[in-house]
């Protein structure tokens, strides 16, 4: 599975940006496909995504600010961000994982710049 990230750039504190990623296959069979992020010098967290019981998970530091929409009939995921923060900054990855072949893919990254 290919995964392709889109929509990254720079944006003042308090706006917004909305990231796409598409897969080359169905998501349907995925067990997950969301977000991750990697800001300078830290580790990679979860962002959010969609499991396969259809829940929605946010990560804390996220929830009310960003939206994760799942677009089947596409294979594509979205990531809305609003009211970003200079705490925002980061590389996002999209990612797909299959747990009947505990395969985990993901997307090349995307860089999300906020300034003050």
């Amino acid at each position: 599975v290919q995964l392709q990230a889109s929509g990254g750039g720079s944006v003042q504190a308090g706006g917004s940006l909305k990231l796409s990623c598409e897969a080359s296959e169905s998501i349907l069979s995925s067990d997950f496909m969301g977000w991750y992020r990697q800001a300078p010098g830290k580790q990679r967290e979860l962002v959010g995504g969609f499991t396969s019981s259809g829940i929605t998970n946010y990560a804390d530091f996220v929830k009310g600010r960003f939206t994760i929409i799942r677009d089947n009939a596409k294979d594509t995921v979205y990531l809305q961000m609003d009211s970003l923060k200079t705490e925002d900054t980061a590389v996002y990855y999209c990612n797909v994982y299959y747990r009947s072949i505990a395969a985990s893919y993901w997307g090349r990254g995307t860089q999300v710049t906020v300034s003050s």
